[in-house]
């Protein structure tokens, strides 16, 4: 739902109430100035901006144990790995 500024501040109450089934866009100067949503829809939005992304805690995990990976994979290029003549099949 797309309303002017004017038509929010003359009917605000009645904005709000839409504002919790819709996000409704305010539009000022031609362009959307704001957009009211629900209190439960910002929650949300909050929540998602704090998660990382995995990559980003890939890469938090890489520079926090680059000493311990670098240290396993020195193990493995210089003994191989455990195990890895015993085939099951």
């Amino acid at each position: 739902m797309q309303i002017t500024a004017t038509e929010a501040k003359n009917r605000f109450g009645y904005y709000l109430g839409q504002a919790e089934r819709e996000p409704v866009h305010v539009m000022k100067n031609d362009r959307v100035a704001v957009v009211l949503v629900s209190a439960a829809r910002f929650a949300e939005l909050e929540a998602l901006e704090k998660q990382k992304s995995m990559a980003q805690r890939k890469r938090e995990f890489n520079e926090e144990y680059k000493d311990w990976i670098a240290a396993q994979n020195e193990l493995v290029e210089t003994h191989g790995v455990f195990g890895e003549n015993f085939r099951p099949w």
